[in-house]
C-alpha cells in the first residue's frame, strides 16, 4: 500500500522518533504547510522528509518574481526528481506550527515512520510522493549490539567533547530499546549526510546497529589523533534554513 505525501527535500536526514525544527520561509513550502493547516483538524498534519542526493533545499535566485517551481534548486538534468533524492525517507508528523506575520512559518515535527519514495508529481505547487511503508525489522543480535553501540558512543562522546574542550556534564541515559537507541546515535553523530543516509536505509536495526559501532570505532579512533579541533572543523552536517 502506498500513500500520496507533501515532499519536503533537506540536506539533512530525519528519523523515526527524533524532533526537528523547521523554518519555512520559502512561498512553496508555505503552500504545503497551509494546505496541511486547511485539512480537518482530526487528522494528522504529516508530510515526507528526503535527503537531497543532488542539489540544494532552497530554490536559487531568479529575475522573475513568480515562485519557485517544484523542483527549483534540485540537481536533476532530466526533470525526473527520483535522481536527485534519496528514495528512502522519514515521515513527519507535525506537532506544532507558529505562523509569523510575514507568513512564515516555525515547525516542530518529529518523525514516525520510513517510507520509499516510488514516484513523485511535479505538476503542482510542491513536490508530492508516492510513498510505501517500511517495516521495522529488529535482525538477529539487536539487544548485544545495541549494548556494544551504547559502550562505544558514550567512548565517542567523551573523544569529542575532548576535541570540543567542553564538558560532559549532566549527560542523558540512552534508550533500552535497540531500535530507539540506533535512531538516536545516527541522529546525534558527527556524520556527513550520504553516511547518515545510509543508516536511515538499513534493512533491520541489527544491520544499523552493526554500522554504528563500526563508525564509532573509526570516528572515536581520528579523534584520538585530534585532540583539539575548532568547532567548525566538528561541525560537518549541513545547516537546513527551512
Amino acid at each position: 500500500m502506498t500513500e500520496r505525501l507533501p515532499i519536503f527535500p533537506l540536506n539533512t536526514v530525519l528519523y523515526p522518533g527524533l524532533v526537528m525544527p523547521l523554518h519555512v520561509f520559502e512561498e512553496r513550502y508555505r503552500r504545503l504547510v497551509a494546505d496541511l493547516l486547511a485539512g480537518p483538524e482530526d487528522e494528522p498534519r504529516r508530510f515526507g522528509v528526503l535527503a537531497i542526493k543532488d542539489g540544494r533545499e532552497v530554490a536559487p535566485v531568479r529575475e522573475s518574481e513568480e515562485p519557485a517551481g517544484p523542483l527549483a534548486g534540485l540537481g536533476t538534468v532530466t526533470g525526473d526528481p527520483l535522481e536527485a533524492l534519496h528514495h528512502v525517507g522519514c515521515v513527519a508528523d507535525v506537532a506544532s506550527v507558529q505562523e509569523k506575520p510575514d507568513g512564515q512559518y516555525e515547525l516542530l515535527v518529529t518523525g514516525t515512520t520510513r517510507f520509499w519514495l516510488r514516484s513523485v508529481d511535479v505538476t503542482g505547487p510542491y513536490l508530492v510522493g508516492e510513498a510505501e511503508p517500511i517495516e521495522e525489522r529488529t535482525g538477529d543480535g539487536a539487544g548485544t549490539l545495541a549494548a556494544g553501540v551504547e559502550r562505544a558512543f558514550r567512548a565517542y562522546q567523551k573523544r569529542l567533547a575532548g576535541a570540543r574542550e567542553v564538558s560532559l556534564a549532566g549527560q542523558h541515559e540512552l534508550p533500552d530499546d535497540p531500535q530507539v537507541l540506533s535512531y538516536l546515535v545516527a541522529a546525534a553523530a558527527i556524520l556527513p549526510t550520504p553516511v547518515k543516509q545510509s543508516l536511515l536505509a538499513c534493512p533491520d536495526t541489527a544491520q544499523r546497529l552493526t554500522s554504528e559501532l563500526e563508525l564509532l570505532r573509526r570516528e572515536t579512533a581520528v579523534l584520538s589523533f585530534l585532540p583539539s579541533l575548532p568547532g567548525v572543523d566538528l561541525t560537518r552536517q549541513s545547516f537546513s534554513p527551512n
